[in-house]
């Protein structure tokens, strides 16, 4: 048994920490590790760290600042096996998912690598007789990241690249669930040449989180998690004044309608449903099937469904991995006893699942549930498991209606061969993040992340462009340069160019 500490000003440290919280193996259901939980004098000294080191490195060259963010991705790449097994050992996710998700981390910081021109700003000569007038941004000082258990790597690799690239120092709070990857890439941040107290880590539950709403010397925080924890992080961090972007849940839609090709379709809803044991924010949780479509489609995703090969992620023949503690395993499969008492069709069903070899993991099967309507609990709720529900609509109108009456809207997709209806669909529905023919649609790393209604609190999407204007602000500069004698042409009135 290990105890997992903090990362701040460069080196471990249990701090003032004695409490601690349990990290799973999800596959063979071991308590493996202890994680110290940080007390508020803990998180103050990391913010003291990131704040002692911003004196500096806010005030260092692009080009110094772009040479450790090309370091930091050079090892990333070289220990990319090492940071995936991390993650698989403690999400439980297979290795594959795991290595993908390091790659999805990995685009941010190329694209960070390019802050040169994103902070380039603007310039206008001659505004004015003799006058100029010119932009440019600056960082806003300390900033804090709070992420979920569900991407340990690639969450945190969506923010503190492009701050650090900026011009920020960090402070990371990840989930204790899966707390490794984080420190690995501390590990690698210092073997990167970055100076210390840039990047900082600390551990924890509510205690940290609030202590990083409140912290008087956190200029931001960037949130991923649920709805109800995403607006209690924004209304708290915005009365304390900070900038806040916080994403929230996802109930994520696709439709297919009857000119798709369905085994096409299914295979997809499939993989968007069950990869990383439905353990993410872009999965999709409901199928609407069009018209005709319906019984046709429901062949094809139950044998897709049935087809998934479920096991332990270390395992290079597993699909799909175990949930990531008991406790969510028992609430996926409460949401299906729901739907099933509430009068849904269990056509293939992921409850009870055992895994010969390692029957204390907390594994629940691939599940669809056909015949779900709009009050049930299967569908109201965001369950984050292996369950697929699959609704009926006569219409795409009344497909775009049932989607935009949801009060999510973080991404969707459609399955058709009509151009027409596709462009409908994707003007129609409410929704920040649409796939045509593409049932998980994460934009890549030089367009921003983030949805719409109650998927988002805050002005800006994560990452990319609106990553740059959140981890940035701007200023404007009017000059002139006047030669000895010139008349000055000062006046009470309002200044106009002239």
């Amino acid at each position: 048994m290990t105890t997992i500490e903090h990362w701040i000003g460069g080196r471990r440290t249990a701090g003032e920490s004695t409490r601690t919280s349990p990290v799973w193996n999800p596959a063979t259901g071991q308590h493996q590790h202890d994680l110290l939980l940080a007390e508020p004098s803990d998180v103050d000294a990391a913010v003291q760290a990131a704040g002692a080191a911003f004196e500096s490195w806010g005030d260092s060259s692009i080009s110094t600042r772009t040479k450790v963010l090309f370091n930091f991705r050079e090892i990333v790449n070289r220990r990319a096996g090492e940071i995936a097994q991390a993650i698989t050992d403690e999400h439980g996710k297979v290795l594959s998912d795991a290595a993908g998700e390091v790659q999805r981390g990995l685009e941010v910081v190329e694209f960070a690598c390019g802050i040169p021109t994103m902070l380039k700003g603007g310039y206008s000569d001659q505004v004015s007789t003799g006058v100029d007038s010119f932009s440019f941004r600056q960082p806003l000082g300390v900033v804090a990241g709070i992420t979920p258990f569900n991407f340990p790597a690639m969450v945190p690799m969506w923010m503190f690249p492009v701050a650090i690239a900026c011009g920020n120092t960090f402070v990371l709070k990840p989930s204790e669930r899966d707390p490794s990857a984080s420190m690995l890439l501390a590990e690698i941040w210092a073997e990167a040449g970055l100076p210390e107290g840039v990047f900082n880590v600390v551990h924890g539950d509510k205690v940290a989180v609030d202590a990083l709403l409140d912290h008087p010397d956190v200029a931001a925080i960037s949130f991923v998690g649920s709805t109800p924890i995403a607006k209690y992080v924004h209304e708290r961090a915005t009365a304390s004044g900070k900038r806040v972007q916080a994403l929230g849940g996802a109930k994520n839609h696709a439709i297919v309608l009857p000119d798709a090709d369905m085994g096409f379709a299914a295979q997809h809803l499939a993989a968007a449903a069950f990869g990383s044991a439905g353990e993410r924010c872009m999965a999709i949780s409901a199928t609407i099937a069009v018209g005709s479509a319906g019984d046709q489609l429901m062949e094809h995703v139950e044998a897709q469904a049935r087809a998934v090969k479920v096991g332990p992620g270390r395992d290079p023949s597993s699909e799909m991995g175990p949930i990531v503690t008991p406790e969510s395993r028992d609430r996926i499969v409460g949401f299906i006893d729901a739907g099933e008492r509430q009068g849904g069709k269990v056509l293939v069903d992921g409850r009870g699942l055992v895994v010969a070899g390692h029957e204390a993991g907390f594994f629940v099967g691939p599940t669809v549930i056909d015949q779900v309507t709009t009050d049930m609990d299967c569908y109201t709720n965001e369950i984050f498991g292996p369950v697929l529900s699959v609704l009926r609509s006569d219409s795409v109108d009344e497909a775009i209606a049932m989607i935009n009456a949801n009060p999510y809207g973080n991404g969707t997709a459609v399955f058709t061969n009509s151009g027409g209806a596709a462009r409908k669909f994707m003007r129609g529905v409410h929704v920040g993040m649409i796939g045509i023919n593409v049932p998980v649609p994460v934009p890549m790393a030089y367009y921003s992340f983030g949805g719409w209604k109650n998927s988002l609190f805050g002005e800006h999407h994560i990452h990319g462009p609106e990553g740059v204007e959140f981890y940035t602000r701007g200023k404007v500069v009017t000059s002139r340069w006047p030669d000895a004698g010139t008349p000055s042409g000062a006046s009470l009135d309002m200044p106009t160019a002239r």
